[in-house]
């Protein structure tokens, strides 16, 4: 049996490979490297555009529960990441060039799918179809999906951080550590005095941004432009990707736990060769002049090669409350479902886990069994049950958090200690996921 899955980023890479794996043909369509988005950069399926990071992996905090629920799963790109994974502490980061020509391998070498080139313009609801196209969905499909579910599309501004060259920054004034010192040294940190801040802070508040296009700005919580961070006060960004919290050059005697430094620019390894850095929360739609001017007021910067300045793009999500049941299957045609990004999901994570459920859906559909819904006592059913709530005021995109998981009964006492809170609620999650994994892998006996 045939299904298509229309965009081989993250959420179609893990669905085309899980239904081959499984005997299904599978017609992967792409328009990449023939049509380009301009934000992408190669023609490689499962490309990571904004950032390497796919969070921390700690099954503690909620990104590192939801990558445990879906390497559990059986995903085959979580698998892969950690095979490529670059030092950053805590966080799983990844070689995101390495990793996406593995996947390309993989895809390349499955006998069971057909990659194909080519735009996929107008939807076929006769045949099982995944669409997984991601925030950049190219406009004819999009009013062909308006066309269709008579819901109209939303939008948000997504904005891209820059990338410098490791030998190109200055380590009289930069050094390596990781907040609190734990696990390994693996963040380059810069710091700046209240002077220099407040210099940085003054040039970034007036500098030319680059014009938007088509929609009106609409910008999402969690990937927000640095410079409309700033705009909301001197003091926001000294609480956010600058604040200076848990950083400590040991190169410097002090008391530890006292603040050294008034701000902090952190910057992340990017490749695997550790030559290239992103700097951590610095998404931005600057025009390139101020951005390089803005780097050079960064202490260790001064005189760094940036080797990618910060874009911003339109990201477009659908009207998931309306158009999907909790299976992310549409409500309107049974063998028609949605995953990644485009249902409302953000995050690498989030694309790839809903990749993955979606598939294991589609699969059950097509097989006739009972699909799969998890409940709100795990991370990934948390996340499908937020963007399949039909009674949502304003329905926006969400990153996985503890704050869309059910509570859990217990010493009230004991509960105020997070740590002990969420290894519980982790448990809870990783049973229930344990249970569908038994008999997902009972089935395929």
């Amino acid at each position: 049996m045939e299904v298509n899955i229309i965009g081989a980023g993250l959420a179609g890479s893990e669905a085309a490979i899980y239904l081959a794996n499984r005997g299904y043909t599978v017609n992967l369509i792409e328009m990449r490297p023939k049509y380009q988005t301009g934000a992408h950069k190669t023609g490689l399926p499962a490309e990571f555009v904004c950032s390497n990071s796919l969070g921390s992996s700690d099954t503690l905090s909620a990104s590192g529960l939801l990558k445990e629920e879906g390497s559990r799963l059986g995903s085959t790109l979580f698998k892969i990441a950690k095979e490529f994974s670059v030092p950053s502490g805590s966080s799983l980061s990844i070689d995101r060039f390495g990793f996406c020509e593995k996947i390309k391998e993989i895809i390349d070498s499955n006998k069971n799918i057909n990659y194909k080139i080519e735009k996929y313009d107008k939807i076929d609801t006769s045949k099982p179809t995944i669409i997984a196209t991601g925030p950049l969905t190219e406009k004819e499909l999009s009013e062909d999906i308006k066309r269709v579910f008579g819901e109209e599309h939303f939008h948000f501004y997504d904005a891209i951080a820059p990338i410098v060259e490791k030998d190109t920054i200055d380590f009289n004034k930069a050094f390596y550590a990781s907040r609190w010192d734990k696990g390994e040294a693996d963040y380059i940190n810069c710091p700046m005095t209240k002077d220099e801040y407040e210099r940085f802070y003054d040039f970034l508040i007036n500098a030319k941004k680059a014009p938007l296009k088509e929609f009106e700005a609409n910008y999402f919580e969690g990937c927000m432009p640095i410079e409309v961070m700033a705009s909301r006060g001197i003091d926001t960004l000294r609480f956010g990707p600058m604040k200076p919290v848990g950083l400590f050059d040991r190169r410097i005697e002090t008391e530890f736990k006292k603040n050294q430094f008034y701000a902090v620019v952190q910057l992340r390894q990017d490749d695997k060769q550790a030559n290239l850095y992103n700097l951590v929360g610095f998404q931005t739609n600057l025009v390139w002049g101020e951005q390089k001017k803005l780097l050079e007021l960064i202490p260790g910067l001064e005189n760094a090669k940036i080797v990618r300045y910060g874009v911003m793009h339109a990201n477009t999500f659908i009207n998931s409350p309306k158009i999907l049941n909790p299976y992310l299957q549409t409500k309107k045609y049974e063998n028609l479902f949605f995953a990644g990004q485009i249902t409302g999901v953000e995050g690498y994570s989030e694309s790839i886990i809903t990749g993955l459920y979606s598939a294991i859906n589609m699969e059950r559909y097509l097989s006739n069994r009972p699909k799969i819904k998890l409940s709100q006592d795990t991370m990934l059913g948390s996340l499908i049950a937020y963007i399949t709530y039909d009674n949502h005021k304003k329905f926006q995109p969400i990153n996985s958090n503890w704050g869309i998981v059910n509570g859990i009964d217990g010493d009230k006492k004991k509960l105020k200690d997070k740590k002990y809170k969420n290894s519980l609620l982790s448990k809870r999650a990783l049973d229930e996921i344990d249970k569908v994994k038994l008999l997902l892998e009972e089935e395929t006996k």
